[in-house]
């Protein structure tokens, strides 16, 4: 049997040793992603966007809510609709979240963080109208429409053209399910 020399073994504890290091380094390390934003554009950035992520998850939640709850003559249009603008409030959600982390910032990290965040209000009652709830959600699409240009102000103002434009395909999709529930809930010219 051949044994292995002393200096081959310590080399190889070395390695081992070094890796081991390095891991445990990387895993108390704080969650930094490299960018060329500056420190504060990523500040003020993750900040406009868990905001507009938190007011998405509770804009979403509202929706489905209305949504499970609609009843009346209409209530298979409007089901389908307020389904389809779930989906797509539902869909920014990860962009969003994935984009404050490609710029080096945290994002929220549950549904307490939301509710600390969020500035879409709850509805809890019991019983909504249906036509009342597709003016509140009007309301909320047409408030969540004015947030996103405000986001995208901030970035603007520190040159993050890739978040800008998301946020503008945001806008329009945010407009069209306001233009939606505006119509469906008109009862004269």
């Amino acid at each position: 049997m051949i044994n292995p020399s002393k200096n081959t073994m310590n080399k190889s504890n070395s390695k081992s040793n070094a890796r081991t290091s390095e891991l445990l380094r990387r895993r108390d390390a704080p969650l930094e992603t490299r960018t060329d934003l500056k420190q504060a554009a990523t500040r003020d950035i993750s900040a406009a966007m868990n905001a507009i992520l938190a007011d998405t998850f509770a804009l979403y939640l509202k929706t489905k809510n209305f949504h499970w709850h609609m009843s009346g003559p209409h209530f298979r249009d409007y089901h389908l609709l307020l389904d389809e603008h779930a989906d797509q409030l539902f869909a920014m959600t990860d962009p969003i979240a994935e984009r404050v982390r490609k710029i080096g910032g945290l994002t929220l990290r549950s549904i307490g963080h939301i509710a600390r965040t969020q500035r879409v209000l709850d509805n809890d009652a019991e019983y909504v109208e249906p036509l009342d709830m597709l003016a509140e959600l009007a309301d909320d699409n047409k408030t969540m429409a004015t947030r996103l240009r405000q986001a995208h102000n901030v970035c603007e103002k520190h040159r993050d053209v890739a978040t800008a434009s998301l946020i503008e395909v945001w806008i329009d999709e945010t407009e069209r399910r306001t233009w939606f529930l505006f119509e469906a809930t008109r009862r004269r010219n």
